[in-house]
C-alpha cells in the first residue's frame, strides 16, 4: 500500500518488474493471458518465472476466457482472477459460471461499458472486486486512455459494498489527481508505466510511490 492507496501493477513479463513493483510497494502484480494484448504472456513463460517472483498476491488477467484457460492457469497459484467482457456481449448465465467456479471472493470483473450500456446490478453480486477502465471500442485495456473518473466516483459511491480499481492511462502525472477527484481506494498500473508494452520503467514506477505518498 502506497499513501493509503492499494495498488496493482499489470501486464507484467519479468520477475524483476515484479521485484521492482514489490520493492516500490505494490499491492498486486497482474500477469495478462490474451493473445491479443501487446503484454500477453505465455503460460510456459509464466510458469518459468514462477519461483522468482515475490511474495505478492497474483491476478490472472483473462478476456471473457474459455474453460480451457481457467483449467491451465488454476493450479498455477494464482490469487485472483481478473476477467474482461464487453457489456451485451455475454450472457449473465456465462458471467455467473465464472462466479460460480472461481468464487466472487477471487473474481474480479473488468467490463466494457460502451456509449448506452449499462452495468446489470444482477452482475455485481457474482464479484467483490470491479475495475474500471477505459472504454476503446477495439481493445479491452491497455490503451493509455485515462477511463471516466466521474463514472467511477458514481458507481463506487452507489454500491460502497464493493471494491472498486481505477485503471485507465494512470502515470506519475496524473495518479495522484485521479485519486483526490475518484476517491479511489486502489488503482491498476500498466501502461503508464512502461518503456515498452511489458517492459516496465522503474523510475516510473518510484515516481508513482512519490506522487501518492505525496498527495
Amino acid at each position: 500500500m502506497i499513501g493509503g492507496i492499494q495498488v496493482k501493477v499489470c501486464g507484467l513479463t519479468r520477475a524483476s518488474d515484479a521485484r521492482a513493483a514489490a520493492n516500490a510497494g505494490a499491492d498486486f502484480l497482474g500477469f495478462i493471458f490474451y493473445p491479443k494484448s501487446p503484454r500477453n504472456l505465455e503460460i510456459e513463460a509464466f510458469e518459468a518465472m514462477r519461483s522468482d517472483l515475490p511474495d505478492l498476491p497474483k491476478v490472472a488477467v483473462m478476456v471473457a476466457p474459455e474453460d480451457s484457460l481457467l483449467d491451465a492457469l488454476e493450479p498455477l497459484g494464482f490469487d485472483f482472477f481478473q476477467i474482461h467482457y464487453a457489456v451485451g456481449s455475454e450472457s449473465i448465465e456465462r458471467i455467473r459460471s465464472w462466479s460460480e467456479r472461481l468464487s466472487p471472493q477471487r473474481l474480479w470483473l473488468a467490463p466494457k461499458i460502451g456509449p448506452g450500456d449499462l452495468l446489470g446490478e444482477e452482475s455485481l453480486a457474482l464479484a467483490d472486486t470491479w475495475l474500471w477502465d477505459a472504454y476503446r471500442k477495439d481493445a479491452f485495456g491497455g490503451t493509455g486512455q485515462l477511463s471516466d473518473w466521474a463514472a467511477f466516483r458514481e458507481m463506487a459511491e452507489r454500491y460502497p459494498d464493493k471494491l472498486w480499481t481505477l485503471a485507465g492511462g494512470l502515470n506519475p502525472e496524473n495518479v495522484a489527481e485521479a485519486v483526490n477527484q475518484t476517491g479511489a481506494k486502489r488503482v491498476d498500473l500498466n501502461s503508464g508505466v512502461e518503456h515498452s508494452p511489458g517492459i516496465k520503467d522503474l523510475v516510473k514506477i518510484n515516481q508513482v510511490r512519490e506522487s501518492l505518498q505525496n498527495s
